[in-house]
């Protein structure tokens, strides 16, 4: 059976800042690859690095030092220009508070990013529609924010980061706003959806990093792999 290919590599990669007169080591000179496809599930306590890393990878902030490389290109030397575009076609983010916008319909918060990215609005509609029905929110494509549970407003949120199909979704916490029913069913769609991309998790839920392909511990910005 042949090796997956590598969607992400990082190398030497550390995020360090001042905090009053002491260096805050974040992220402390971590080594790893990560394949095209499958979910890997970064795992630590609070404060342990797990949602800078995240953010490096989706070139919401930069390394102190290292290099950040996703889907072939290095981000660190990229200008913001450059960066932003990154943002649109490669990576979709997944939040733990949603991050919806409130006086928008589920139809119309799944078809925003892809207005960014200059799709005519006939194909918006089509595949944020195709994207609701498939997350099982068909019946619910009218309905704003507040009028939607917890869970089908994080499912909202994935069809969103999907909108523009981007082979990396990032998801921070997604099941922390959550009871555990609604977590368990979130987990397993970010696992059906693994098959056709890289999902990469960041969580501090032990039982449900378990679904995952791979489980990264971090701890004082370091990485250990139990698997």
């Amino acid at each position: 059976m042949s090796e997956k290919k590598t969607l992400i590599e990082l190398r030497d990669v550390a995020k360090h800042y001042k905090k009053g007169g002491e260096v805050v080591r974040a992220v402390d000179g971590i080594n790893q690859k990560i394949p095209t496809t499958g979910m890997v599930a970064i795992v630590g306590p609070s404060g342990s690095g797990k949602s800078t890393l995240l953010h490096m990878i989706g070139a919401m902030d930069r390394p102190t030092r290292g290099e950040v490389m996703v889907a072939g290109k290095v981000l660190n030397g990229l200008p913001e220009k450059d960066l932003t575009r990154f943002r649109r076609a490669t990576v979709g983010f997944v939040f733990q508070t949603f991050n919806l916008i409130p006086n928008l319909t589920a139809l119309e918060n799944v078809s925003l990013p892809m207005e960014f990215n200059h799709v005519t609005k006939d194909d918006r509609l089509r595949r944020a529609k195709s994207l609701l029905e498939r997350l099982g929110l068909g019946q619910r494509l009218k309905h704003r924010p507040n009028e939607l549970s917890g869970g089908e407003m994080q499912r909202v949120a994935i069809a969103r980061a999907l909108a523009n199909d981007p082979p990396l979704i990032l998801a921070d916490e997604p099941t922390g706003n959550l009871d555990s029913q609604a977590g368990q069913m979130i987990y397993e769609l970010l696992k059906e959806i693994s098959r056709e991309r890289t999902i990469l998790v960041v969580t501090h839920a032990e039982a449900l990093a378990q679904m995952a392909d791979r489980v990264l511990h971090i701890r004082d910005g370091r990485f250990e792999d139990h698997r």
